[in-house]
């Protein structure tokens, strides 16, 4: 497909878990099961304890790919199996066990380069704003501004885990891909909510000025107090504590503000109105992901399902205008078709996907048997994690007496009896933000279509902390 770059600072080319719980659930405390106190870290071992083959395991065993490394950088032929399991697919959901962990970011980066050079992949989505991936992919595609100090003011507060060293390398290389590539560049894309960047009001106001003028005062003034001018921490914080009347006043208006630009048409540019409508969505999005009562659990429940449709919208949308094939990054439970909790988030941004996409989405998920990671402890500081093997019983116990440390699977190809055993729901570490939080039981097989298991982690490297 032909690629163009469009006209404004931000244009691109053509061609959260449960995790960022979004501030909202955060902020609420909805979790309703009672979590146990912090335990001591267990002690690491080289090595999961020896035990008797099952046929489950030889079955893991005869379908497991092993991985040479999850760093990125040097021989990916082990990841030719990769390849092959995402076929066609056009965009492909990579998630991860916790959100801090450095062994799940690295593989992330190392499969991307990889997808980037071998299979045409050139977009990478991460379960943040709209309005800091503008601001990433301003560097990414022009060296616009400075990525530490823009991941340093854009991931603040439920954002924080992702200003991290291992997504800073990402960002720097893709920065140096596009210096030798200028002509079939990478980009990167956010897609969630929580926040909307000045750079977005002034955005679709510089697109009204100059096709409709006589709309400008009307924008204004639906806009007004509604550009932000406090970091983003305190943005979101300040949105939380307003009123819910004054939420939903503020989302009226910015979906007032939206139906004048689609009332209005593209006139004659038509890739400039694709962008400063999808501008005008992505602030009606944060309007209206606020505009839920957060007092009601229904409005909660309502509010994740409306947060896991919108993320998908964003990243179809993106596919669709752009043409890029893309890896989007976010939790596990994003990912994937099935909820690991259904009692508060109905239906993912998985399966959101693949309604949308069909099988032009595919989902991969992460699994690990020990080791550590950062999350939010219950005093509200952020701590490093140390878990022990995972218990008996669980998805993990199972996957770590395969004779890779580290290896993906095709969890629609896997024989009997693994088959069947991977389709059944059991326990599995699936953490967010928060720790301890309740473990739930997630039916692999049934929830993603390729897994990559990982012996052990080690807690991502955090900047500015």
């Amino acid at each position: 497909m032909t690629r163009h770059r469009t006209t404004t600072r931000y244009r691109t080319t053509t061609r959260h878990r449960a995790g960022i719980a979004l501030t909202l659930l955060v902020a609420v405390g909805t979790l309703t099961a009672t979590v146990p106190a912090v335990a001591a870290p267990a002690p690491l071992t080289a090595a999961t304890t020896a035990a008797p083959a099952s046929p489950v395991v030889e079955a893991l065993d005869r379908a497991a790919h092993p991985l040479r490394t999850v760093e990125p950088g040097g021989d990916t032929r082990d990841l030719r199996p990769v390849d092959r399991m995402i076929g066609d697919a056009r965009v492909v959901g990579l998630g991860e066990a916790t959100h801090s962990s450095h062994e799940f970011l690295a593989m992330k980066a190392r499969v991307f380069r990889h997808l980037v050079e071998e299979k045409g992949f050139r977009t990478f989505a991460l379960e943040a704003p709209w309005s800091t991936g503008l601001r990433l992919n301003a560097y990414v595609l022009y060296g616009e501004g400075d990525p530490r100090r823009i991941m340093r003011e854009e991931f603040q507060r439920d954002y924080l885990w992702w200003n991290n060293a291992e997504y800073l390398g990402l960002v720097e290389w893709m920065r140096a891909y596009n210096r030798q590539h200028p002509h079939d560049p990478v980009q990167f894309m956010g897609d969630d909510f929580a926040w909307a960047g000045p750079e977005l009001y002034d955005e679709v106001t510089h697109y009204v000025a100059r096709t409709r003028p006589g709309l400008l005062a009307r924008f204004t003034a639906l806009y007004r107090d509604l550009r932000p001018t406090v970091a983003t921490g305190e943005y979101i914080e300040q949105y939380m504590n307003k009123p819910y009347a004054e939420r939903k006043e503020m989302a009226a208006r910015t979906g007032e503000a939206l139906k004048l630009l689609r009332q209005r048409g593209p006139g004659t540019d038509r890739t400039g109105y694709d962008w400063a409508l999808q501008h005008a969505t992505a602030i009606d999005q944060t309007a209206r992901g606020y505009a839920f009562d957060f007092a009601d659990a229904e409005q909660i429940r309502a509010a994740m399902r409306y947060r896991d449709a919108l993320m998908a919208d964003n990243v179809a949308w993106w596919a669709r205008h752009t043409g890029d094939k893309v890896l989007l990054s976010a939790h596990n439970a994003h990912v994937a078709y099935l909820p690991d909790d259904p009692a508060h988030y109905p239906k993912m941004q998985g399966a959101f996907l693949r309604d949308r996409l069909g099988e032009a989405y595919m989902s991969a998920g992460f699994t690990f048997d020990r080791g550590s990671f950062n999350a939010t402890a219950p005093a509200g500081d952020v701590r490093r994690f140390t878990l022990g093997p995972a218990g008996p019983g669980s998805n993990e116990r199972m996957l770590d007496r395969v004779r890779h440390r580290a290896y993906v699977l095709d969890l629609r190809a896997v024989p009997q009896p693994a088959r069947t055993w991977l389709r059944n729901a059991r326990p599995t570490r699936s953490i967010g933000t928060a720790y301890p939080e309740p473990e739930h039981a997630v039916a692999l097989a049934r929830s993603h279509d390729v897994l990559i298991h990982l012996h052990r982690v080690t807690a991502a490297h955090l900047r500015d902390r």
